[in-house]
């Protein structure tokens, strides 16, 4: 408490809250396009136009032009390894691999080792814009966005007490959200949930992802936002992708080898996703053990593999780009 304490004669609280435009600061248009670098050319379109509407849309692409910024604010010099687009969308409902659903984060591409403060700034940012592409007033969103650090403040001094593997532990259920919520909405969330999660992967997923070409079972083109690269056709593409799917799975913990080694690599497909993450190279992965189908998704969330079980989602977390 007295170290926490002690960094306030470094950094002052309200140091955090001020904001003047630095002399020399980059062109964020010129950060945007360097960004471009490595992404697939034909789909940069696809990006700007997902960050045209509003200035939220563009906030949601623009993560490397408020990390330039904040690299120029104050900080207490506690470093973490940020999520590095902590915005309120990355937030939702997510399967664990025990079939519960929790409230959580989601979306790695930006992870970094970055200042604390970075990830809440973003954060509450992006609930002010929120509130404004909603039609709420400027008042509104800043009560939301002080209720937000309130309760990341109690929340952390809450787990600083507590024993660490219950900390571990700890999650946010299904049922902790609803109940947090407004009484008023408790009961359309509910359904909603108990909707989504009454899918079944393969019924619901798969004939929209894939059907029959040539008599066999393939990923379904939908371009632009479902494609086979041409390098997919090539010779020898099939022993490439096989190699680069070993790797992901030498990267797994060995009980997940175990389910992942009982599927069949059957193809794989880039998928334009997000708004930042438009031109990286998301893949898609269909699997199969006999007539029992199932995806892998490359980019999404981190340790989600263990969700590969007949008719359900896997995601897993990769580097977008390789």
């Amino acid at each position: 408490m007295a170290a926490g304490k002690a960094l306030r004669d470094k950094i002052q609280r309200e140091q955090h809250g001020r904001w003047n435009g630095v002399k020399g600061r980059p062109n964020p248009i010129d950060l945007l396009h360097k960004s471009d670098t490595g992404r697939i050319k034909e789909l940069l379109a696809i990006r700007y136009g997902r960050m045209l509407p509003s200035p939220f849309t563009y906030y949601r692409g623009a993560a490397g032009v408020m990390a330039a910024d904040l690299a120029r604010t104050p900080t207490t010099g506690l470093k973490v390894q940020a999520c590095g687009d902590c915005h309120l969308l990355n937030f939702g409902g997510f399967a664990t691999p025990e079939r519960s659903i929790i409230f959580d984060i989601n979306d790695f591409d930006e992870t970094l080792p970055a200042p604390w403060e970075w990830d809440v700034k973003r954060l509450v940012a992006s609930i002010v814009l929120a509130a404004r592409s909603n039609g709420l007033s400027d008042n509104h969103g800043r009560d939301c966005a002080v209720s937000c650090t309130r309760m990341y403040r109690e929340h952390m001094r809450k787990f600083s007490r507590m024993d660490p593997l219950r900390t571990w532990y700890a999650e946010t259920s299904a049922t902790d959200f609803i109940n947090s919520l407004p009484k008023a909405l408790q009961k359309q969330v509910k359904k909603r949930i108990e909707k989504t999660a009454g899918h079944s992967g393969s019924e619901y997923d798969f004939p929209k992802l894939a059907g029959s070409v040539g008599g066999q079972v393939r990923i379904s083109d939908q371009p632009p936002l479902i494609f086979h690269p041409k390098s997919t056709n090539s010779a020898g593409a099939t022993a490439i992708l096989d190699q680069l799917f070993q790797s992901y799975r030498e990267s797994l913990h060995e009980d997940r080898r175990i389910l992942v080694d009982r599927y069949r690599l059957v193809d794989v497909a880039i998928k334009v996703v997000g708004v930042g993450s438009v031109g990286r190279r998301c893949w898609i992965a269909l699997m199969s053990r006999g007539t029992i189908r199932c995806f892998c998704n490359s980019r999404r969330r981190y340790s989600r593999c263990s969700n590969l079980t007949p008719g359900e989602v896997c995601t897993a977390i990769t580097d977008s780009a390789s």
